[in-house]
């Protein structure tokens, strides 16, 4: 008869090596442990009460540990079943990890990604990353929904956004390519250049300025520049990108934040003037979840961009 192991009052014997730990008995305990309940569990995993009464007792004698306190409003996890259930998670994370790394391997990546954009299709190679990425993977269709930066964020927590571009720092919780540093001037309507030449901080965050909409990273640009200065301008003007911005700024409008090339562009044709002395600097990443770092579809898409990106692309890459 084989060995059998009995666990009245608490007590522990040691593991039974001559049974193999099934990775679907961890699947089922960590069910049991998130439910607190055999039935409910059972449920969850399409399974009947006994088979799973079997695979949870089958757990706890390879284990030689006792997994769960029995009761009869249920079922509540053991000092040691605590301290297993982490291994657990972690074990089933780590094969879902594998699954993926292995589709990658064996499979051509197939389907949709829905990739968030926050500037001008053409600073971004949108149109160079469409383009490499239909031929190199036929199976991929990637959709393009213009947002900005904060609304980026959100969108990949919750899974309406599969990767986004970004601008800013890389919130803990989530992993990114950073794809280069971008630098912004001030920059003033040449109409106000006689005027407002040696005129001091406080007489230009007088004038009017044109920002972008709350929860932007631009926005958020500007206003770090009244920092500890003094408040925030009388006058604010909104527009939704950079391009309306700089024809605002050439118009005569108010003053922004341009991006350095743009600023340098406007201000050699004489329609703008770059204030002297000020730069704001940000970085632009290729934001993604942190969870998905092995799907074979961010993957497709992260080897994408790092080509389109290879002459500017910065060594460092954050993966929490």
């Amino acid at each position: 008869m084989g060995q059998s192991h009995c666990f009245d009052g608490g007590n522990e014997s040691k593991p039974d090596r001559q049974q193999p730990m099934e990775f679907t008995h961890l699947k089922s305990f960590v069910a049991v442990a998130e439910h607190g309940h055999l039935t409910r569990a059972a449920e969850t995993l399409h399974l009947s009460q006994p088979a799973l009464s079997g695979q949870i007792k089958s757990l706890e004698e390879s284990l030689g540990v006792l997994l769960f306190e029995r009761h009869p409003s249920g079922m509540t996890l053991t000092a040691s079943g605590k301290r297993l259930l982490t291994h657990a998670k972690g074990i089933l994370a780590a094969m879902q990890q594998m699954r993926h790394a292995a589709l990658s391997l064996h499979s051509e990546p197939t389907g949709k990604l829905r990739i968030g954009t926050v500037l001008d299709a053409s600073f971004l190679r949108v149109g160079e990353l469409l383009a490499r990425a239909f031929t190199r993977y036929p199976q991929i269709e990637l959709d393009l929904h213009q947002v900005v930066s904060n609304e980026a964020l959100t969108g990949i927590r919750s899974g309406d956004l599969d990767a986004s571009f970004y601008f800013g720092s890389m919130p803990d919780d989530l992993a990114g390519v950073k794809l280069r540093q971008v630098l912004y001037k001030i920059v003033l309507p040449s109409a106000w250049a006689d005027e407002l030449a040696g005129a001091s901080w406080d007489t230009l965050a007088a004038r009017p300025w044109i920002l972008t909409p709350e929860h932007s990273s631009h926005r958020q640009l500007v206003l770090g520049l009244f920092a500890g200065k003094q408040d925030l301008p009388e006058r604010i003007v909104e527009a939704d990108n950079e391009s309306v911005i700089k024809d605002l700024v050439e118009s005569g409008v108010g003053i922004s934040l341009v991006r350095q090339e743009l600023a340098f562009a406007s201000s050699s044709a004489g329609r703008s003037v770059v204030w002297p002395g000020t730069e704001v600097s940000t970085d632009l990443w290729l934001a993604y979840a942190v969870d998905r770092a092995a799907d074979p579809l961010i993957e497709a898409v992260l080897t994408v961009v790092r080509d389109v990106w290879a002459d500017s692309l910065q060594v460092e890459e954050q993966c929490s």
